[in-house]
């Protein structure tokens, strides 16, 4: 596990709120909205990079930019925690068995080790069949899966009532031509306790801004 910090609840800018939420009303918050991925797309292919991989590490560094989107749960001492940083889980789907492995990715804000790292993770991820979830070795890493069969409009997932997990879950899936241009509905789940609907949206807003930051490079 990589290093965290206690947050003391009585002084928690979001006291009031992560109260409600984790007595009186525990749920989930989440959203699907269309990300336009034009010059993204462009980007991959004048550099010969995967579309899929790029996007993933802009999310990485969106998802690590903010402490909210980093907060977690000990249930063994009922703390409030957060992390120094949070790593993404991605999957490899295997055609032949219709399955998917989960690939545990090390985040880096440089994007060349990030990138590298996690096309090695791929292709090792590749060569098993197995499941291989650890979330237990591995509490700081949130989920982001790709869907890449369909172009939706609407997502949800949902968590058991009471479950409090804080981690980020993150969805994509195919992007279509509207407009002239690219756009990627892209879902975003959050726990209310920790989160509200600004900082949901604030996820997109700040995509935004990463891939045109990433894009003029």
């Amino acid at each position: 596990m990589d290093n965290y910090r206690v947050i003391n609840k009585e002084t928690y800018y979001r006291k009031g709120v992560y109260c409600h939420f984790t007595k009186d009303c525990k749920c989930s918050t989440s959203m699907t909205a269309r990300v336009d991925v034009t010059d993204l797309v462009t980007q991959s292919k004048e550099t010969g990079t995967r579309f899929y991989l790029n996007f993933l590490y802009i999310l990485s560094k969106v998802l690590n930019s903010r402490d909210d989107y980093r907060m977690g749960y000990i249930w063994q001492t009922d703390e409030l925690i957060c992390y120094d940083v949070i790593h993404p889980t991605q999957y490899v789907f295997h055609d032949d068995t219709e399955t998917c492995t989960p690939v545990y990715t090390k985040y880096s804000e440089d994007y060349e080790t990030f990138y590298r790292g996690a096309l090695e993770d791929l292709e090792r991820a590749k060569q098993t069949r197995e499941y291989g979830l650890d979330a237990t070795n591995h509490p700081n890493w949130f989920d982001a899966s790709y869907i890449p069969w369909v172009s939706y409009d609407s997502m949800n997932i949902e968590l058991p009532d009471g479950y409090l997990y804080y981690i980020p879950i993150v969805n994509w899936g195919k992007y279509r031509e509207e407009n002239g241009r690219l756009t990627m509905p892209v879902s975003v789940r959050l726990n209310h306790a920790v989160a509200d609907g600004y900082l949901l949206a604030n996820v997109y807003r700040l995509l935004e801004k990463e891939i045109a930051a990433f894009c003029v490079k």
